[in-house]
């Protein structure tokens, strides 16, 4: 039986965390990166989304980003590695604080927005990820696109890798995403990003926006807290995958 993981930024939108909405989607996923003060999150928003996760039993994991969040940290600040391990550590120590206070351990840490996307194509700002975190610990696993370069630059600095795949993000022929400049970028109908999810597990490949098949080797899907209709996207997502009969289990812990 095939089994993947299925991961969900949260913790970014204290009317999803007020609504109920954030706690539902944490029904249907089995791994969670909570922002954790740059792109977004405070530790208000940071306790509530860990007293969530540990109720569900979600992995957790840190979702830091650039610390701006006029544009929600999805714009590239071209900052050196030293000024990013900073950034990272900051953030990632912030959530363990709180999660420390709650008993809660951290598995994992996924980058967010245009830190993430700057990653998947530039070493050195994968470097300063992976350095900020080693500050910190390098018993986590760290999460980054499929088939980027961002990976093995976390597998030199020792740390544990898992590679991420997106259900409803649409893909170029080189294998990144879409930039969200393009009004194709996100898959807003369910039964699509369910379509896009077998396609990866089933057959290691997704299909990018102009018609090229990709290959993908993943891990770990994701989907998005705050895209249009997560709730439902996630629920045909998770249904989808276990009528094919593939276990959707936690992941992104790192072997004993």
């Amino acid at each position: 039986m095939k089994t993947i993981d299925l991961n969900c930024d949260v913790g970014e939108a204290e009317e999803a965390i007020a609504s109920g909405a954030q706690e539902s989607l944490m029904r249907l996923v089995t791994s969670v990166n909570i922002a954790c003060g740059g792109h977004a999150g405070d530790e208000a928003t940071m306790r509530v989304t860990l007293e969530q996760a540990l109720r569900h039993a979600a992995a957790i994991g840190a979702h830091p980003g650039y610390p701006d969040r006029e544009t929600f940290g999805r714009v590239s600040l071209g900052w050196p590695a030293g000024e990013i391990a900073h950034a990272v550590y900051a953030q990632v120590c912030a959530l363990e604080a709180v999660a420390r206070a709650l008993g809660a351990r951290i598995t994992h840490v996924k980058p967010h927005g245009a830190l993430y996307n700057d990653a998947a194509k530039d070493p050195e700002v994968a470097r300063g990820i992976a350095e900020g975190v080693a500050r910190w610990s390098r018993e986590v696993v760290l999460v980054g696109l499929a088939g980027s370069v961002m990976l093995e630059v976390f597998r030199q600095a020792g740390f544990a890798v898992a590679a991420e795949a997106f259900v409803e993000r649409r893909y170029e022929p080189d294998g990144s995403l879409r930039a969200r400049r393009h009004r194709d970028a996100l898959i807003s109908a369910p039964e699509e990003a369910a379509r896009q999810a077998l396609e990866m597990v089933q057959r290691g490949s997704v299909t990018a926006w102009d018609g090229t098949l990709v290959p993908v080797a993943a891990e770990t899907l994701c989907l998005h807290g705050d895209s249009p209709g997560a709730l439902d996207i996630a629920r045909a997502v998770r249904e989808a995958l276990e009528r094919a009969g593939i276990r959707v289990a936690p992941g992104l812990s790192r072997p004993e």
